[in-house]
């Protein structure tokens, strides 16, 4: 597993759009972070609304091989050669947006792809979420971060945690002072390894 911290000059950022409406509040959020980033870290910005992936079909076990649409290879590749992976996903149903969900869902695809492996290049990469949330009890935010948080664990990777800000109305999020302070030194930070709760309590990784 790869560990080793990564200078600015060796990162890339995918920001993965999942919200179902345009420069919604979660986008704006990230947009007031990505400001930060250095200028010659390059960004990918891909939004799942615009071009939506077909619903996934899990045929791990099936005989025969999935198709696999130029979308999809598209954002597979993407995926693959970013260092750092930014779920921007408004908070629904206090968890992840349903294209946000999808995406994820081909990850488990993914990993079964002969030749890809994906699990192994994905390990140490490092995951980030940014969320827009119309309450302001943030712990109501705590499913969206601990499907995030588990799915790098279970990939190896690093998680950088979820930048909350509090918007329902387009643009509102502007005005939540405290999210646009975090906003400008989120990435800042050196992200750690991803643990499930279980190796938090053993000290196992």
């Amino acid at each position: 597993m790869t560990t080793d911290i990564l200078t600015d000059a060796d990162r890339s950022f995918l920001f993965v759009l999942g919200s179902s409406r345009p420069e919604g509040n979660s986008e704006t959020l990230a947009r007031a972070a990505a400001e930060q980033l250095p200028a010659d870290v390059p960004q990918r910005w891909v939004d799942l609304a615009k071009d939506p992936l077909p619903d996934f079909q899990d045929g791990r076990h099936e005989d025969g091989t999935w198709p696999v649409s130029e979308q999809e290879e598209e954002l597979r590749r993407l995926t693959l050669e970013a260092t750092d992976i930014v779920i921007v996903s408004p908070l629904y149903w206090y968890t992840v947006s349903a294209n946000t969900k999808r995406y994820l869902d081909y990850w488990s695809g993914w990993l079964g792809v002969p030749g890809l492996d994906f699990k192994k290049r994905m390990a140490g990469r490092t995951l980030w979420g940014v969320t827009a949330m119309s309450e302001e009890d943030e712990v109501r935010a705590d499913g969206l971060i601990t499907a995030l948080n588990h799915s790098a664990a279970y990939l190896g990777m690093r998680f950088g945690g979820v930048l909350l800000g509090n918007g329902s109305r387009p643009g509102q999020v502007r005005g939540d002072e405290r999210a646009i302070t975090r906003a400008k030194t989120f990435f800042a930070g050196e992200a750690p390894l991803a643990r499930f709760p279980s190796e938090e309590e053993t000290g196992e990784r």
